[in-house]
């Protein structure tokens, strides 16, 4: 009886695998495997086929593996050192900016930009005009894009 490596005729196989074949069947045995080689390949297609449909029918989009970023978004990656330093000076520049608006353009800005609220509904709430409250959120705004600009 012969031994041969499977290792020899498959090249993705990083294992040595032996067989025992019969003497002179070698050849009739590596076809015989090339065979059963490519049937799993065929099999393992059509299943990876079938999942990819089912996966497209249910809309289920979001696979861990589909290769879109989400896995790399789902684990936590610690910041680095720099990157920590450099998110806290935006932070401590864009308070600076607010702070440096007066208490009306201040109060309106925090309620239309961090609130969400309309220029119409803070107006009623402070009890002012629509226009003075529209001029102070655009002067606000503007005031602190241009803060922003000489630290960007």
């Amino acid at each position: 009886m012969a031994r041969i490596n499977l290792r020899d005729y498959y090249p993705e196989y990083t294992l040595n695998c032996f067989i025992e074949v019969t003497d002179g069947d070698e050849e009739a045995v590596v076809a015989a495997l090339t065979k059963e080689v490519a049937d799993v390949y065929v099999k393992f297609q059509r299943k990876e086929n079938a999942y990819m449909r089912r996966k497209y029918y249910n809309k289920a989009h979001y696979s861990l593996n589909r290769g879109d970023g989400i896995e790399n978004d789902a684990v936590d990656h610690a910041p680095s050192a720099e990157d920590v330093f450099f998110d806290n000076l935006a932070w401590d520049e864009l308070k600076a900016a607010i702070a440096s608006l007066s208490k009306p353009q201040r109060r309106r800005v925090n309620a239309y930009v961090i609130h969400g609220m309309r220029v119409t509904d803070i107006a009623l709430a402070e009890g002012a005009a629509k226009s003075s409250v529209s001029e102070s959120v655009s002067l606000g705004l503007q005031n602190i894009k241009n803060n922003l600009k000489n630290y960007f």
